[in-house]
């Protein structure tokens, strides 16, 4: 965009951003814990001024815990509308904040918050992001002014719903979600998986890491910010088809538990069965179908997982499998035990 911005619209917020950065966390969490007044209305979405704090970069869509108006709620940020250059006030486009920058942003919240409507003397409300797994300060939010877009939308209640469409498949509806290294054989665990069910007369369908990525993702590259969106939208799918009575099998790399928490809460009540194929980084490299390791060995494929992007194993997943001791039939055998042990292919 590169476009300068005026003071009157850029530097208020720019500079109450710059002095709360520089304010110590006892007053920071004390302004997010002020309740506003009476005559407040509640929103869950917001335009935002943030200024990053955190060492690892704002991604957009990931799920961060949020404090403002005395309230912790999840938080995303869904639209980084452009950064501030915090010298020029020039508008800069981004695709993650890094550290020490400002951005003028859009904000989901997972639940309604009250806030003061804008007057001319009011205090604009202070949002604080929170390190999921710490607790300390990574983001600060300044809430410029609520976003209406969805106060009109609420969830249609649908004559036949999730336990009919179970009754109709003779089975429970379940998200079975693999993930491991490139190579770690979770695609071909997940595809013997489907073909045991499917034998079986169980109602599936598996969305796959390579097949989504060639329409409903073919817009997303592999960069972290990109790897976040992507899973955000599998998880939404997988919700939706869950949904419709399916046993879903998901085959994703999905390198970062965060993402994978936030598939997770996104099939709500859905039985939700992480499975961690923990093959060797050097057995996966050794089996390299694509070549791919070799690529990223030499410099010529970048942002590649296990070499030089990183990857999350999980701590506490319902399954591990070892994917280099066993043929996929004997793992897929094992899901399919686990599975029938929580009552997934009974009505």
């Amino acid at each position: 965009m590169n476009t300068h911005t005026s003071e009157t619209t850029q530097g208020g917020p720019l500079r109450s951003l710059l002095n709360l950065a520089n304010a110590p966390e006892s007053e920071l969490r004390k302004q997010a814990s002020q309740r506003p007044a009476q005559d407040t209305v509640a929103a869950d979405q917001f335009a935002s001024h943030i200024i990053w704090l955190g060492d690892e970069p704002m991604l957009p869509e990931r799920s961060y815990r949020g404090l403002a108006a005395g309230q912790d709620f999840g938080v995303q940020v869904t639209d980084l509308t452009y950064e501030i250059d915090q010298q020029s006030k020039e508008h800069l486009a981004a695709k993650v904040l890094q550290k020490g920058r400002a951005a003028y942003c859009k904000i989901a919240l997972d639940a309604p918050v009250p806030f003061d409507p804008q007057k001319a003397d009011a205090t604009s409300p202070v949002a604080l992001f929170l390190d999921s797994a710490g607790g300390g300060i990574v983001g600060i939010g300044i809430i410029d002014f609520a976003l209406r877009r969805s106060t009109n939308i609420s969830w249609h209640q649908t004559t036949v719903n999730q336990a009919a469409r179970a009754r109709a498949h003779n089975h429970q509806p379940c998200v079975v979600w693999f993930t491991g290294l490139s190579g770690s054989g979770k695609s071909t665990v997940a595809n013997a998986l489907e073909q045991k069910l499917h034998s079986e007369g169980q109602h599936t369908y598996l969305l796959d890491g390579d097949n989504v990525r060639h329409g409903l993702c073919r817009d997303l590259g592999f960069t972290d910010a990109d790897r976040v969106e992507n899973i955000r939208r599998v998880a939404e799918v997988a919700r939706l088809m869950a949904d419709a009575g399916l046993i879903v099998i998901a085959s994703f790399i999905s390198p970062f538990a965060n993402e994978r928490e936030m598939a997770r809460l996104v099939a709500g009540d859905i039985l939700f069965v992480e499975v961690f194929v923990d093959t060797p980084l050097a057995v996966c490299e050794s089996r390299d179908p694509k070549g791919l390791y070799k690529k990223a060995r030499t410099g010529e494929l970048k942002n590649f997982t296990g070499i030089d992007s990183a990857y999350e194993a999980p701590s506490w997943p319902e399954i591990t499998l070892h994917g280099s001791e066993y043929t996929p039939e004997v793992l897929a055998d094992q899901v399919a035990e686990y599975l029938s042990s929580k009552n997934v292919f009974s009505v």
